[in-house]
């Protein structure tokens, strides 16, 4: 869909008009909205989490609820188990999660699916009864802002981000007046030293730094009191213009500004305003904040923010810390967190445990069953990651081995095989109007294959395997040790799902995007592509060496000769597929239908 056309439909309804509109066309039914305004009103609904499947599913919808920085208050995630036990039912089975299930997603929320129209009034009364919205969740606005999932519990917490986070949510993302953007804008923050809400794969990010200022220098009352002149002060550099997709993915750019945590809401509502104002409204395909950054530069942005958005003089950049960063980093373990798996202490001497959802989906029994445990061994609370895991928080530290020996850990681990700890997926033509390939059910298949017949040395504790249905890259494949990317391909003369797949990702203090060594490899050729390239690394590292530090210093022109493709015992679920079906495991063939509505990305 043209950008032109996506502004049409904005200019004429948008943001919080739209629910109204949703309840009336819900009352009627999804028949009554009339074939020549669908496209308009499909769009219109993302903004309010409401997203058309794709062709052949017509009437049922994907549900994208939101939060800030993954945070689930004590009854939130129950009220979501019990909306996907009772609504979130489809006609056909899934084979690997049967049905009614949600996805955790790679932005710390939550989405469910085979949602009738009919049924989202029912759903919305749950949901907001409990607190949870799905307000902004889609369409050109601010989607979840996210940052250090256990921000308020670490104990190496160097900034409390929470208050922060919640001026973020309530003043700026609940500003109608700033919710028609040029195109979906992403902002996070973080405040430890492991760098848990990947600030540089944002659209603003902002990350922990220190610098000398002068009191005269320091713009709050607050900030003048607790410093003396030349005093080291903790705040935030801030990055913006980061982003994945399109194969044209851009690490965040340093805008050499510094800014104390007082300040830190009006420099980000700055720039959301700058490029509300400023961004590209005609090109859809070059307007994310990422193209921007590329076509004004950060000077002229700083220039203007400095100028025209903030009331205050901006200080130039700080001293960083991102040579601290551990998370999805391709640093050893040793070094410090690479997830949030596994039993953790709190500031207050509690502890968390994350625990593993491979590709971040959990069956409806499992969800309520997983709020039982926050209730009985924490507080309630849940809080969700950017690697598609939940974490139970607030835990008294003598019954943490109690917790660990119930029935749900012993499936959804806090301490899984590397395989498992590593994966990723988006949602792939299950659903999506985008994807080319599936995603969940293959890459589930694929992880119990990858477990019995390939051997990791035993100081190899992760391997982040990022799946993709498309280039719109929602499963964050850029950012893996091993990215894999639905395309199609043909194989014995048949058209077939495909995959690419590159290597040497991560984000830590030197983000970089994976290469990719191949290109449209048959689905059921690349277990076996995967296992020749892992028993390769297996074989010639060095000792404590990770993957990412393996690639780096091995080469391309070898790694394409190390992961050759081959056929094995793996069967793939659904590689004649190619889309072509209305659902990936039907077993009937019903005719395909129109191009649906694309909710990937937008």
């Amino acid at each position: 869909m043209s950008q032109k056309k996506k502004e049409e439909f904005k200019d004429g309804l948008y943001g919080d008009e739209v629910r109204e509109k949703l309840l009336e066309f819900a009352e009627k039914g999804y028949d009554s909205i009339p074939d020549d305004e669908k496209d308009a009103w499909l769009s219109r609904f993302k903004f309010w989490g409401v997203f058309a499947h794709r062709s052949g599913q017509e009437g049922y919808f994907m549900m994208r609820l939101t939060n800030c920085n993954g945070i689930l208050e004590p009854g939130q995630l129950r009220a979501i188990g019990e909306v996907a036990r009772d609504y979130a039912q489809g006609p056909v089975d899934n084979p690997e999660y049967g049905n009614g299930w949600i996805d955790f997603t790679t932005r710390q929320s939550v989405q469910l699916h085979w949602v009738k129209l009919e049924d989202v009034p029912k759903v919305w009364e749950k949901l907001e009864a409990a607190g949870v919205t799905t307000r902004s969740a889609g369409g050109d606005t601010m989607r979840n802002i996210s940052g250090c999932p256990v921000a308020g519990k670490a104990n190496d917490e160097l900034i409390d981000t929470l208050p922060i986070l919640k001026r973020f949510q309530e003043e700026i993302r609940g500003d109608n007046a700033l919710c028609n953007m040029p195109r979906k804008f992403n902002i996070s923050i973080t405040g430890t030293p492991e760098g848990g809400a990947q600030d540089s794969i944002n659209d603003i990010g902002l990350e922990p730094a220190k610098k000398e200022i002068d009191v005269s220098e320091s713009h709050s009352e607050a900030s003048q009191t607790e410093s003396d002149a030349g005093e080291e002060v903790l705040g935030f550099n801030v990055r913006v213009g980061g982003g994945l997709g399109g194969h044209e993915p851009r690490v965040a750019r340093a805008l050499d500004v510094f800014v104390e945590p007082d300040n830190a809401y009006e420099v980000v509502r700055g720039f959301v305003e700058l490029y509300h104002d400023h961004g590209d409204r005609e090109v859809r395909s070059k307007n994310r904040s990422r193209f921007f950054v590329d076509e004004h530069g950060t000077d002229w942005i700083r220039e203007l923010l400095d100028e025209e958005y903030v009331d205050f003089e901006l200080k130039t950049g700080g001293t960083d810390m991102r040579e601290q960063y551990t998370y999805n980093a391709g640093r050893s373990s040793d070094e410090g967190k690479f997830d949030y798996l596994g039993v953790h202490e709190q500031a207050d001497g509690s502890r968390y445990v994350g625990i593993n959802v491979a590709v971040g989906r959990m069956e409806a029994p499992e969800v309520i069953r997983l709020a039982d445990l926050a209730d009985e061994y924490g507080s309630g609370e849940i809080r969700l990651t950017r690697r598609q895991n939940p974490i139970i928080v607030d835990i008294d530290p003598d019954r943490v081995d109690e917790l660990l020996r119930k029935p749900l850990l012993h499936k959804h681990k806090p301490e899984p095989n590397p395989f498992v700890r590593g994966a990723m997926a988006c949602t792939g033509t299950e659903f999506c109007s985008l994807a080319l390939a599936e995603t969940k059910t293959r890459m589930a298949a694929m992880l119990r294959w990858l477990r019995d017949n390939v051997d990791l040395p035993d100081d190899v504790d992760q391997l982040k395997i990022h799946f993709s249905g498309c280039t719109a890259d929602c499963g964050q494949a850029n950012t893996a040790d091993i990215g894999l990317i639905g395309m199609r391909g043909r194989k014995n003369g048949e058209m077939v799902e495909a995959l690419d797949i590159g290597v040497g990702g991560g984000i830590g203090e030197e983000p970089s995007f994976v290469d990719w060594i191949r290109q449209r490899v048959p689905a059921d050729e690349v277990p076996g592509a995967l296992k020749n390239l892992v028993q390769a690394f297996a074989a010639h590292r060095f000792e404590g060496q990770t993957f990412r530090e393996w690639v780096d210093a091995t080469g391309d022109e070898m790694l394409i000769e190390l992961s050759e493709p081959e056929e094995t015992s793996y069967e793939d679920p659904c590689l004649h597929d190619a889309k072509q079906s209305w659902y990936p495991f039907a077993e009937d063939d019903e005719p395909e239908s129109t191009q649906g509505i694309a909710h990937a990305d937008d």
